[in-house]
């Protein structure tokens, strides 16, 4: 199925307030490691193989895609002052809050970064855009449809797989794990849409005690959950004897049209809570083996609390994802002291005992085997079409229907108005439609709440180039011609109401709303600066008295 090498796509994601969090005081799980591994990653020079992105949090609708709304509302609203006064007890039994899953500062923040750059992600992938995308800040793969668990809060990779459904037959979801992958097998347990394949630590109590061999799925399902329960201290070469006949027989039978690879670092040697002796080298061989199907891949994070060879690890399976090679010493970095002090990329493995027999793994494979044997050759999917959704979601029933008794997604500030058919005819109805949505929503939240909290990604996006603006040398012609003043650089919301709309005091968050409107019904003061530009236009063009108009000078 390898064929022809195509040329490499990848877009990473990344948003530097993910590594913001803090979940408590000596927890394992620790969003600073993601920061880490960006770091390596742009100094080792890798963002000039890739599309770098900053992905926009997901949406409260998107998540509860999966999730239920009051799952999700929980996650809004809880935070540790209110648990620990007492007055988010009587839930946290219901969502499996507890040491696991601490109610932490900025919980639902978080969870949106890390399920946004999953879900877009997936779009790439789907839209073709991408042949491989990067998000080490998901894969957080025990989360439920109801509840936390295993540090998990949002599923992101269930709500990626249900983005790729919209346009894919089959996705295939590939967890390398020290943890068996849990809540994605729960969520497709019963469609053969998704199959899941998950290679973990299983016995003796280790979390979440579920993967067992014949654990295969149940109904529609039955056959489409591959499980390989591993023993402790697997090491490089009994990982791959199990990892590469099974995605071989996998990937011929099932025929997926994108790859889900979720990389959790903590079946790495020397992880505090994983008990797998893999090395860096032998963690990334699982990239580059299933690269070679040419099939889109989508890449996440997940477990490592390790977090200085969860950076190696993810930096060097960011190298084999671009195809480059990289060099064993680290290059400088703002955190070149927690390498030390071998200051090296490699993780090796360690002296500690494989107990997985050759017999264990050749009946890991048979088993397996036999039961992709009882699967039908490549399920196929009816094909239909998917009528858009117009509706808007609570706040915006008065948008939901217009004179030709469709729903719009234009309001009326004229975000996409005479434009509609133009940028509808260039992208696909539905990804117009979720993209407007999207930015509504956050614009309506952002003018009720005035006191919300700006990220550094938003106040980044604030910051205009010198070349953003007009081009004209006319620095007078510049409110008339819808752009500020360029003395300041910085778009401010006050400045819209004082300079453009003062006397309605109207105030536009849009930059092309604000020109347009200014341009359909100009205010007093943008009339008061461009009155000193006209009248010396039109003293220009006027003819003198003595002159014949058709006279050179005249037409000048």
């Amino acid at each position: 199925m390898s064929g022809m090498t195509r040329r490499s796509r990848v877009s990473y994601f990344y948003d530097s307030n993910i590594s913001c969090f803090h979940f408590a005081e000596n927890h394992p799980m620790k969003p600073f490691r993601i920061r880490m591994t960006d770091s390596l990653v742009m100094n080792y020079g890798l963002y000039k193989h890739m599309n770098v992105n900053r992905p926009d949090p997901a949406t409260f609708e998107e998540m509860t895609r999966f999730h239920t709304d009051d799952y999700i509302r929980f996650l809004q609203r809880v935070s540790p002052e209110l648990y620990a006064q007492g007055q988010a007890r009587l839930q946290d039994r219901d969502f499996n809050f507890g040491d696991d899953c601490p109610p932490f500062e900025g919980i639902f923040d978080f969870s949106t970064l890390s399920a946004g750059g999953s879900i877009q992600g997936a779009q790439l992938l789907a839209s073709g855009e991408s042949d491989i995308a990067i998000n080490w800040g998901g894969g957080l793969h025990h989360a439920k449809k109801t509840e936390a668990s295993g540090f998990c809060y949002v599923n992101d990779i269930v709500l990626a797989i249900l983005e790729l459904l919209k346009t894919q037959e089959r996705v295939l979801y590939v967890d390398v794990d020290v943890h068996h992958g849990d809540g994605v097998e729960e969520a497709f347990y019963t469609t053969d849409r998704v199959m899941t394949v998950s290679f973990h630590l299983f016995g003796n109590g280790f979390f979440p005690g579920t993967g067992h061999v014949f654990d295969v799925g149940v109904g529609k399902g039955k056959y489409y959950a591959a499980n390989v329960p591993l023993l402790y201290g697997i090491d490089d070469e009994a990982y791959h004897q199990v990892f590469q006949p099974v995605m071989a027989r996998v990937m011929e039978w099932y025929r997926p049209s994108v790859v889900v690879l979720q990389l959790g670092a903590d079946s790495l040697a020397g992880d505090r809570l994983g008990m797998f002796n893999l090395s860096m080298r032998g963690h990334g061989r699982c990239v580059e083996y299933m690269k070679k199907f040419n099939v889109p891949i989508l890449m996440l994070g997940g477990g490592g609390y390790t977090i200085r060879n969860v950076a190696r690890a993810w930096t060097y399976e960011t190298a084999r994802a671009v195809g480059v090679d990289l060099p064993s010493a680290l290059p400088h970095n703002e955190f070149l002291e927690y390498f030390g002090p071998e200051y090296q990329l490699d993780v090796p493995a360690s002296n500690i005992t494989n107990t997985n027999t050759r017999e264990h793994i050749q009946g890991l494979v048979a088993t397996i085997t036999e039961n992709l044997r009882n699967l039908p050759f490549a399920p196929s999917v009816q094909l239909q079409d998917v009528p858009v959704p117009f509706d808007l979601g609570e706040g915006d029933a008065e948008d939901e229907e217009d004179g030709d008794g469709r729903g719009d997604p234009m309001d009326e500030d004229g975000r996409l108005d005479d434009s509609d058919d133009r940028i509808l005819d260039l992208v696909d109805r539905r990804t117009a439609v979720d993209i407007w949505r999207r930015h509504a929503r956050r614009r309506r939240h952002r003018e009720a709440d005035p006191d919300v909290r700006k990220s550094q990604a938003d106040k980044d996006k604030r910051i205009a180039r010198d070349d953003e603006y007009s081009d004209s040398d006319d620095d007078g012609d510049e409110f008339t011609s819808g752009t500020r003043p360029r003395a300041d650089r910085r778009r401010d919301e006050q400045d819209y109401r004082d300079a453009r709309n003062g006397a309605a005091g109207k105030v536009y968050t849009s930059d092309l709303a604000a020109p347009l409107a200014a341009a359909a019904a100009p205010t007093q003061a943008s009339a008061d600066l461009a009155a000193p530009a006209t009248a010396a236009a039109a003293k220009k063009k006027r003819p003198r008295e003595d002159e014949d108009e058709s006279s050179p000078a005249a037409m000048q």
